[in-house]
């Protein structure tokens, strides 16, 4: 579904940064892509790694795929808003692609942890969004956990403990959905982004139509 039956925004408006953080096993990752496939002018962040591409895999499109040392000059030039060592491997958001895209008035899904969500927050304050996402229980929660495949007692436990950890954060939001029902929680986070779109910061053109009705143009 595309969002070309949608009424189109009147005027310019600056894209927005919509954070997403939840527990492993929340819905988080079905929601972000309900979400992209309802509307064209939201697409996932697009992040840099050091890790070699997968087949398939384009730079530019998947990853931005970088060398150590290019990752390494890019975090010495400040050109991350927030970056990670993982397992042996870099992976960082590249500021300059995400300002581009909010310039041309699209949105940026970010899908991060707590931590990836303050430091976002830090750097573009005005511009993030962050929503989290609640499982209903912490029962309904270790079912999808152990539900997944591969998944075996000591991978679901150790999985608990980290939604635990990440639960603990969820003051730090902007908006949370509990996930009881999943059509119910995209329905909210789909006006969310719909209210968030007409913030007056976001509305480009105001300033212009405010000193037109003004006579100052």
């Amino acid at each position: 579904m595309s969002n070309s039956g949608h009424p189109k925004d009147s005027g310019k408006r600056r894209g927005l940064m919509l954070v997403l953080s939840s527990p492993s096993g929340a819905g988080k990752t079905t929601l972000s892509r309900k979400l992209i496939e309802e509307f064209d002018d939201v697409n996932l962040s697009v992040s840099a790694t050091t890790r070699a591409p997968r087949p398939g895999e384009q730079d530019g499109k998947d990853y931005f795929f970088r060398s150590v040392d290019a990752f390494h000059d890019m975090i010495e030039r400040r050109e991350f808003l927030e970056w990670a060592h993982v397992f042996d491997r870099y992976y960082g958001t590249p500021k300059a692609d995400t300002v581009a895209r909010l310039d041309a008035g699209e949105d940026v899904l970010f899908d991060v942890d707590w931590q990836g969500a303050d430091a976002l927050h830090d750097q573009m304050p005005n511009d993030v969004v962050s929503v989290f996402i609640l499982p209903p229980s912490i029962n309904a929660l270790e079912k999808r956990l152990a539900a997944r495949p591969g998944s075996t007692p000591e991978i679901v436990a150790r999985r608990m403990e980290e939604a635990k950890r990440e639960i603990m954060h969820w003051r730090r939001y902007d908006y949370v959905i509990v996930n009881d029902d999943l059509e119910v929680a995209y329905q909210r986070l789909r006006r969310i982004l719909l209210v968030e779109r007409l913030k007056r910061l976001r509305q480009l053109d105001l300033e212009d139509h405010v000193r037109q009705l003004l006579g100052e143009a």
